[in-house]
């Protein structure tokens, strides 16, 4: 979103408008010292900053400063206080997150364990560091949300139910020890990527004082209502998403817009479209309501826009209708005339005020994501009462920090890696021209490996992202620094089907994936050769999830790559569909028949398909928790190069979701790590040293 151009993000790297040729021999790589080699256990050392939340007067920012903990191999949060003016900061609390300013900022709300181990709501009185836990929940609380007058907090919990059932088992003699009892499941909703199996129950609203006492239930029945939550200004409604319609689980992807009555439980819905509404935002006079969502056209993507509508629900109209961006999410200005608006431009998100009117100015840029082992797009941001924005920052050399963006100037608050990573060799980040075969710019960047010079041709690694409708950018990425540190350069594209480019060009690949954005790929691979860096006699493909597709599928389609390593991929579109957690999304939104009525269709985009021409040797990883691309699918592909005798293995993340492959730092390097070794494995000129 907001805008240094795109060089400037890039750190002033070198832009290869046009390619280099240089020809002949070339001399290897230096490798960077063991002490400078970016290396797995340095994954621990990172710290991210997250959730920034500016003080209603734009004075201090808290956020959530995240690092792994090398004993639990987890990361852990703790929130810290930020002073705007001069860039002091101090600890706040440890293990705590979701900071929340009170609406006149004296008070700051946050999630922490209790000592059970169980997340609890806690409110800190900053002048004088009191502090209260304000509930003794069986689960954790989330979308905390402050009363317009502060004496109040709303959030969404889970509300235990009884498993469904069916039948008895006899019963039991006392002392016996029997098997576990029958599991019975008549939920579509009933298993979820990184949450597994769903535990019977529903999330509702509830609201507790601010100051403790016993928290009441405002939102009832057999319905998953969610945040974020948004008060009225008389603090007499709390405005939400959810679909709470007949036959809901089959129409999960239709929420609406709904008002509660904090007094009464009344709710009324304020949409009713075919298509989802979420994310309400009520204005500061209480007069209008900002939400986001599209007219469901089953498209496999489509941008998501700006809505305002009055407070009853009538006179709804799309603001952003002519601007050709999606819109992740928003925040009033406090003169009620505009609305902040975050989205995602060529792989950069940014923060623009928006008027009502549909008139867009871009304020900040440069927002990144906290995810760390691949360069997604991504960021997240809050605004005070006087427009100060705060935001998540970062580079291809740098995770996310913490800036403010105020009257035309930003400033970066945090340097939260500045010390460690400084002393670090690593691979350099540059934009690459890449022309697709009918003409288009497809966006890509290439990590040439520490001590490259130019002229040196190295081994290269494709790797590419996911989605497939989302977008890499100029971020950091502990994968690819890891790659370029054992000698690689890499190559990341954002080829047609890819976000923050127009709708259009994310539409390029509906009804048709995997399919032309191969040649996005190819040629992006070739740009890489013409410049000079990659050495065509050691290409290697890497990806996950929809890269894990493509991965599959490119080798299906060619023997030029070396190795390949194909990351929770999806091999067959039939058995995907039918085993994924979103159960209704595949056929629904991907192809334009259900898996019985075309099964060829499905079968013809299926890499499966391809599995009788593929030599190339195909590393297969998943995580064993994979609910999104099920396990079954790495399972399959692996299968099928057995039964071929193409060299593969099967690499299994244990306890690992689909969108948390990465999640365990020591997870994340050893993955790493081992597509390295595959990838070293097949190898057939050193034509980089190796550390």
């Amino acid at each position: 979103m907001l805008k240094p151009t795109l060089s400037a993000l890039l750190l002033g790297a070198t832009l290869l408008s046009t390619p280099s040729l240089a020809q002949g021999p070339v001399a290897p790589v230096a490798p960077p010292t063991l002490s400078t080699r970016f290396e797995g256990s340095d994954i621990f050392a990172l710290q991210v900053a997250s959730d920034p939340q500016i003080s209603p007067d734009g004075r201090t920012v808290a956020y959530v400063r995240r690092q792994a903990d090398i004993m639990s191999d987890k990361q852990k949060g703790a929130i810290w206080l930020v002073d705007v003016a001069t860039g002091t900061q101090r600890p706040l609390v440890a293990d705590a997150g979701q900071p929340r300013w009170s609406p006149d900022g004296k008070r700051l709300a946050y999630v922490a364990a209790d000592p059970k181990g169980k997340p609890q709501l806690f409110v800190r009185w900053l002048a004088d560091d009191a502090t209260v836990r304000v509930t003794q929940l069986p689960d954790g609380p989330q979308a905390i949300t402050w009363s317009p007058d502060g004496r109040s907090i709303a959030y969404v919990m889970r509300v235990p139910g009884e498993p469904a059932k069916l039948g008895k088992a006899p019963d039991k003699p006392e002392g016996a020890e029997w098997a576990k009892p029958l599991e019975v499941i008549d939920r579509v909703d009933y298993r979820a990527d990184g949450g597994g199996y769903v535990e019977p129950g529903y999330d509702h609203i509830f609201v507790v004082a601010a100051d403790g006492g016993p928290p009441r239930q405002l939102s009832f029945g057999d319905y998953q209502d969610g945040g974020p939550l948004s008060w009225t200004p008389d603090g007499r409604s709390i405005l939400f998403s959810a679909v709470r319609k007949p036959d809901w689980q089959h129409n999960v992807f239709d929420p609406e817009i709904y008002a509660l009555d904090v007094a009464t439980g009344a709710i009324r819905a304020l949409t009713s479209r075919a298509g989802p509404d979420i994310a309400p935002a009520v204005s500061p006079d209480g007069s209008k309501v900002a939400y986001l969502g599209y007219d469901d056209k089953r498209l496999s993507y489509q941008n998501t826009l700006l809505y305002v509508m009055n407070r009853d629900g009538s006179g709804a109209r799309a603001v952003t209708a002519g601007f050709d961006r999606s819109i992740d999410r928003v925040d009033w200005a406090a003169d009620g005339r505009a609305l902040y608006a975050q989205y995602d431009e060529r792989g950069v998100n940014r923060v623009a005020r928006i008027t009502l009117d549909g008139k867009v100015t871009e304020l900040a840029t440069g927002l990144t994501g906290t995810g760390l082992d691949r360069p997604y797009s991504g960021g997240d941001f809050t605004v005070s009462k006087g427009g100060a924005i705060a935001f998540t920052s970062g580079s291809p050399l740098r995770p996310a920090d913490l800036s403010v963006a105020s009257g035309g100037r930003t400033r970066q608050l945090t340097r939260l890696n500045e010390d460690f990573l400084s002393a670090k060799s690593l691979g350099q980040v540059r934009e690459l021209a890449v022309t697709a075969p009918d003409g288009r710019a497809v966006p890509a960047w290439l990590v040439t490996p520490p001590g490259w010079r130019e002229g040196q041709r190295v081994p290269l690694v494709l790797e590419i992202h996911g989605g497939p409708h989302s977008a890499y950018g100029p971020h950091f990425s502990t994968d690819d620094q890891l790659y370029a540190a054992s000698g690689y350069a890499v190559l990341y594209t954002n080829p047609r089907g890819s976000t923050s480019y127009g709708e259009e060009f994310a539409l390029l690949i509906h009804h048709k994936y995997p399919g032309d954005d191969y040649g996005d790929l190819m040629a992006a691979v070739d740009a890489a050769i013409a410049a000079g860096v990659a050495d065509p006699d050691n290409l290697f493909v890497t990806g996950g999830s929809g890269g894990g597709v493509l991965t599959s599928w490119i080798v299906g389609k060619t023997d030029r790559f070396k190795g390949a390593a194909a990351q929770k991929p999806v091999i067959n579109w039939i058995s995907e569909a039918l085993t994924m957690d979103a159960t209704l999304f595949t056929s629904r939104y991907w192809f334009p028949k259900l898996p019985w009525e075309d099964p060829t269709g499905y079968w013809a985009r299926s890499p499966l398909s391809l599995v009788g021409n593929v030599k190339t040797p195909t590393l297969v990883v998943v995580g064993s928790e994979d609910y999104r691309t099920p396990v079954s699918e790495a399972e399959q592909y692996y299968a099928a190069l057995q039964i071929r005798g193409v060299p593969t293995a099967l690499v299994k993340v244990p306890g690992a979701s689909h969108g948390g492959i990465a999640a365990r730092p020591s997870q994340s390097a050893a993955k790493a790590s081992a597509i390295i070794a595959w990838f070293d494995r097949y190898r057939t000129s050193k034509t980089a040293a190796k550390p």
